[in-house]
């Protein structure tokens, strides 16, 4: 357990983040395997979109259709490592991020396999809902390590549309 504390406090640029309650490796973001067939579908869509909004003169949809292609190939050539995310003492490190107690409103624990995240909701509105994969942590106990600290939310009881969209569309 103390490595995992050294380990922790190196991934926030010395910042004490507390002691280490759970920790559990995950991905940075999920791997997903696309088929030359996906491929080709989202190529003729963006490229049907593309000159739709040409055709119209929208060139503010056709500059977010080149963009949103272009997020996509960045995504595609950068392959997910493998990152450490823990509950500790003082709040939760996910990705070289710390987000202390203070400034989480609420969690929520979904597993409905194959889903399974830990979803962190904030006190500022405008800070976006944050998901972490569980992978092979217990969500049991994530959900009981957080109970003392903050809020569950028993109303979100679904993967957000976000994540929903990324899995089923591959994106």
């Amino acid at each position: 357990m103390e490595q995992d504390q050294d380990q922790i406090r190196a991934y926030d640029d010395g910042i004490d983040v507390g002691r280490v309650i759970l920790a559990w490796e995950t991905w940075e973001f999920i791997p997903v395997q696309r088929s030359s067939r996906w491929y080709i579908l989202a190529s003729a869509a963006g490229l049907g979109m593309l000159i739709y909004a040409l055709l119209t003169n929208n060139f503010v949809f056709a500059l977010i259709i080149v963009m949103f292609a272009v997020i996509i190939l960045m995504r595609d050539l950068k392959k997910p490592s493998r990152v450490q995310a823990a509950i500790t003492s003082e709040g939760v490190v996910f990705n070289n991020e710390f987000y202390p107690f203070n400034d989480i409103k609420d969690f929520s624990v979904i597993f409905e396999p194959p889903v399974s995240n830990l979803y962190l909701g904030f006190n500022n509105r405008f800070a976006p809902l944050v998901s972490i994969p569980l992978d092979d942590a217990d969500p049991n106990q994530v959900r009981a390590e957080l109970l003392p600290f903050i809020f569950e939310n028993l109303e979100r009881d679904s993967e957000s549309l976000t994540d929903t969209l990324s899995r089923v569309y591959k994106l």
